[in-house]
């Protein structure tokens, strides 16, 4: 059979070839509690169109993010994605394209590459971008990475405000090395002295921007300082959008910035995959994890794109790779490049100035439901609100009334009592006032 094809024989065989007795022994570093007892409990077998029918029956028990009245951000949001888009990346020349390490055959694929470093150094101020991560978290743990390789210093030093998953994947991305990770206490609506945790060991300080709780600080002064004690700042946006309509990380005197561009090109895709941004100072680039595109002319003279860094550990030499990332996510590059490109430089402003103010309208329009307070003093298109009851409760009694009204900040920080009536709410320019007059009213009568 295709799927199926080697016999009990050749499963012997090779079993004995390797010298054990049979496929048990294979697992024998799986600690017993962590195998599985008998089949998993699934049908043996179906037809095609039975499997279909199930797993229809199965994906309708979830409530889609553009079925019913939807305000869930914390690092992914929905936003309006033109069918130019998808019907861009769904031609055969990109869906089919030559990995770039030979640019005589992959001129396509390094131009769109080079094409997306330019707009992800514009929209963050920055010098130089790289192709691509995996998305904004992965992003972020080879940020403090890189820290580290350009200070010689082994302590990064991160805001309590930053997404909570972010600091996690940073704490595994340091886990084996000598880096030392310092997290500030989380403050929804304080300002952070994140210099008084600063010392000679330190190599960055990592911010959010906005924050985790929708904030929105001005960085300056801090880099200010780090620079004149030989610092670096991280600043890590996880709503790209927000840079349409505030100051970038590059005109606050960011040395690298870490961005998710999930916002522009891809839909939430239950997940991912998503797109990292990655940016920096020119003096920083041979530091820089991951590839670098380049432009250059031939030998006639015409222009070519061709693959500059390539930092892999494939690569000769790999112990001094700076990174182990072994690709960029280029179909959603892609994404981001065509849906930028269709805005320019005045529609991405334009579209965040329709997001902050649809968030403006909101937050006006909640402050006056009894039991909600607004917490933040500025924000961009996600904000945190302090219930009267248990926000995850308030959460799960709106989804019966088929609404998804935000995120309950406990489900992140399940350990933190202060914070278990906090909802974070965001708005995009796909909420509609009917959105925000039902979860208004619907609201209303939870909280009473």
């Amino acid at each position: 059979m295709r799927y199926l094809p080697l016999s009990s024989d050749d499963r012997a065989e090779m079993l004995a070839k390797i010298g054990v007795k049979d496929i048990d022994d294979l697992f024998i570093d799986v600690p017993n509690h962590a195998l599985l007892k008998g089949l998993v409990d699934l049908p043996l077998h179906m037809t095609e169109m039975e499997v279909e029918q199930n797993f229809a029956a199965f994906s309708d028990r979830n409530i889609s993010a553009g079925s019913v009245p939807f305000f869930v951000g914390a690092g992914a949001y929905r936003h309006h994605v033109p069918a130019a888009v998808d019907y861009q990346i769904q031609r055969g020349e990109f869906l089919t394209a030559y990995t770039p390490y030979q640019p005589e055959i992959s001129q396509g694929t390094l131009q769109a590459l080079y094409e997306f470093q330019t707009q992800v150094a514009q929209i963050t101020g920055m010098d130089v971008a790289n192709a691509s991560m995996y998305d904004g978290s992965t992003a972020a743990g080879e940020a403090a990475l890189m820290a580290r390789r350009i200070t010689r210093k082994n302590k990064a030093i991160v805001s309590g405000n930053l997404h909570p998953q972010y600091i996690d994947v940073i704490k595994s991305a340091t886990k084996y090395t000598e880096d030392v990770i310092v997290v500030s206490e989380t403050t929804v609506n304080r300002a952070e002295n994140l210099l008084e945790l600063v010392d000679d060991d330190t190599n960055c300080v990592i911010v959010q921007y906005p924050d985790f709780f929708g904030n929105i600080n001005d960085y300056s002064a801090l880099a200010d300082a780090l620079h004149e004690k030989n610092k670096l700042l991280v600043i890590i946006t996880t709503e790209i959008v927000a840079l349409g309509a505030i100051k970038s990380p590059g005109e606050m005197g960011a040395d690298i910035v870490v961005g998710e561009g999930q916002s522009i090109g891809n839909g939430l895709n239950y997940g991912g995959p998503y797109v990292g941004l990655f940016a920096t100072k020119q003096k920083y680039v041979r530091q820089l994890p991951g590839r670098l595109c380049g432009q250059t002319t031939d030998a006639d003279g015409k222009r070519g794109f061709v693959l500059t860094l390539s930092t892999r550990e494939q690569h000769i030499r790999r112990e001094k790779a700076t990174s182990n990332i072994c690709t960029n996510a280029g179909l959603c590059t892609l994404a981001f490049t065509i849906h930028m490109t269709l805005l320019g430089e005045a529609g991405y402003r334009q579209l965040a100035k329709i997001n902050h103010a649809a968030a403006v309208k909101l937050a006006s329009k909640l402050s006056k439901v009894k039991g909600v307070e607004l917490l933040n003093d500025t924000f961009f298109n996600e904000f945190t609100v302090r219930l009267n009851k248990n926000a995850a409760d308030v959460v799960e009694a709106l989804v019966e009334q088929d609404i998804i009204a935000g995120l309950p900040v406990s489900r992140l920080y399940p350990d933190n009592k202060d914070l278990a009536n906090d909802l974070l709410i965001a708005v995009t320019e796909t909420t509609s006032e009917d959105d925000m007059d039902i979860l208004v009213g619907e609201l209303s009568e939870v909280l009473k």
